[in-house]
């Protein structure tokens, strides 16, 4: 089943964050994890049948790191389900779409993941997720 996901937004704090999407939009917080490996925190939020991931750096060496110095807050990425993100990593090939990576890495919520450079998805960095 394809659908949307969730969408990323970069923040310098979740905590900060959770004032509007919790307290205000009295919306639900399905889980919040820790991804040393990539060096983020993540929380997601529940909206209707998608989700907000929030993504807030644990160190100046996470990924998102650049992107909060370089654009400051907000939108990241739109994800989205996919039944076999190996089998996407290979077709996104064949079509002249660029992912970020040759081979699926380990997401939140025990997800496989890569992304697609937004130079080949109209400007937009696109993630594509398979659950497991």
């Amino acid at each position: 089943m394809k659908k949307i996901d969730h969408i990323g937004i970069v923040v310098k704090s979740i905590e900060n964050a959770l004032n509007l999407y919790k307290n205000l939009l009295e919306l639900e917080i399905t889980g919040e994890e820790i991804l040393e490996d990539r060096g983020l925190k993540v929380a997601f939020i529940k909206v209707g049948d998608t989700r907000i991931e929030l993504l807030e750096p644990l160190h100046e060496n996470s990924e998102i790191s650049g992107f909060l110095a370089k654009k400051g807050e907000g939108m990241h990425h739109i994800a989205y389900t996919v039944k076999n993100v190996s089998e996407m990593i290979t077709k996104a090939k064949e079509f002249g779409l660029k992912p970020l990576s040759d081979e699926p890495k380990d997401g939140a919520h025990n997800t496989k993941v890569v992304f697609l450079h937004p130079k080949t998805t109209n400007g937009v960095l696109v993630e594509l997720v398979e659950h497991k």
